[in-house]
């Protein structure tokens, strides 16, 4: 392998230079690469000997463009049996963000400082920061599918993942807040108030079991449990009404019951719409609701009956996941309410998270936390006294 300077006259007079790179790949075959300046030569020079060696490398000629490479990944994905929803959402990824702006790009011409300029076109193209986390997870995903394929010597984004995540990620996203994002014991109280007919059974089980809505819309009268009072979650509705398997192995769980949810949820059995797949929440023809109709024909007219509006008067909270957030605080911490909040472990099974990081992640800040100026006086007299 070799770096030399290369030199010409262009017609204007002007002296022209280039760096070039001279080197043998894997199969013998002698290959150019030119670079405009020396140091960008020899770091090329320096990674493609390493490649060689290693038997990795895919020289430009032979290497497939970010589109492409991406086709094949949601070839991938369609092959693993992912659910229809995600699928159109990384088909959207592709299509929408990454072709119009890098798919022409070489899979062995990306670099770490390409990710981060696409990243950047993406913020002043006007994707929201959680549309550009989500496509540069996409892309990153793109990039580790072409190297298990044998199309890429290495993934340029998966260092630049592990820094953003501890700090861009982290530091943008904030803390839920009640009051904000969670309800309020108040405002639960006076939302439930408000809550009647067909809509009281399915949003007073999301208020007390934190059930996600895709599994409210996917839930059979054959896993409720009303003599044990218990809800076992085995199955889940995507947004095409499509029945599917939870979302994760630790979805699939048991959530005990109130007396007051399985008394309106007995009611509610009687007066339930039937249909082919049993479930509790039906549209009225028996089959899976529509999320939007929920949101729109239920929630957030109760909202709004309830005076739990902004400024605006809009509903103060807009999404089912909103109650699912209230399910969580009222386990941490129900002192208010004369009970104890639960540990930790008990809040994640109930909740479904795949990991009980993912729970102290989320809702850690929530747990009530001692007098620290009490429990330093007290630790002070007793080290004193000893």
């Amino acid at each position: 392998m070799s770096v030399r300077k290369r030199t010409w006259e262009n017609d204007d007079g002007s002296q022209g230079e280039a760096w070039v790179v001279n080197y043998t790949d894997g199969g013998g075959r002698r290959r150019l690469r030119t670079f405009k300046r020396r140091r960008d030569a020899e770091s090329f020079g320096a990674g493609v000997s390493i490649e060689v060696r290693a038997g990795v490398h895919v020289p430009d000629s032979q290497s497939i463009t970010i589109a492409e490479a991406g086709k094949l990944w949601l070839t991938s994905c369609d092959a693993a049996g992912l659910e229809r929803a995600t699928l159109v959402d990384y088909r959207r990824h592709l299509d929408l963000h990454i072709t119009p702006l890098i798919g022409a790009v070489k899979l062995s011409q990306l670099t770490a400082p390409m990710v981060r300029g696409f990243e950047d076109a993406l913020r002043k193209g006007g994707r929201s920061p959680a549309m550009v986390r989500k496509v540069r997870v996409s892309l990153g995903s793109i990039v580790t599918d072409a190297l298990e394929r044998g199309l890429i010597a290495q993934n340029v984004t998966k260092g630049m993942r592990k820094h953003r995540r501890g700090t861009d990620a982290g530091r943008h996203k904030g803390k839920l807040k009640i009051g904000i994002d969670i309800p309020t014991p108040a405002e639960v109280r006076t939302f439930i108030a408000q809550l009647n007919g067909r809509w009281r059974p399915l949003l007073l089980t999301a208020i007390f079991t934190g059930l996600r809505a895709s599994e409210l819309r996917g839930l059979r009268w054959s896993d409720v449990d009303l003599a044990r009072g218990e809800i076992r979650v085995h199955q889940r509705a995507d947004r095409y009404r499509v029945i599917g398997r939870p979302k994760s192995e630790t979805s699939e769980r048991s959530v005990p019951l109130l007396p007051m949810v399985v008394n309106v949820l007995r009611e509610h059995r009687l007066a339930c719409p039937k249909g082919e797949q049993g479930l509790v929440f039906p549209n009225d023809a028996g089959n899976v609701y529509d999320h939007a109709s929920i949101i729109k024909r239920g929630l957030i007219p109760l909202m709004k009956k309830a005076g739990i509006t902004d400024t605006d008067g809009e509903a103060k909270y807009t999404g089912l996941h909103s109650l699912r957030h209230f399910y969580a605080s009222w386990c941490i911490n129900r002192r208010a309410d004369g009970g104890l909040e639960l540990p930790l472990k008990v809040v994640q099974a109930r909740l479904g998270h795949a990991s009980i990081q993912m729970t102290a992640d989320t809702y850690g800040h929530l747990f009530p936390r001692g007098d620290d100026g009490a429990e330093l006086a007290a630790a002070e007299k007793a080290f004193l006294a000893g």
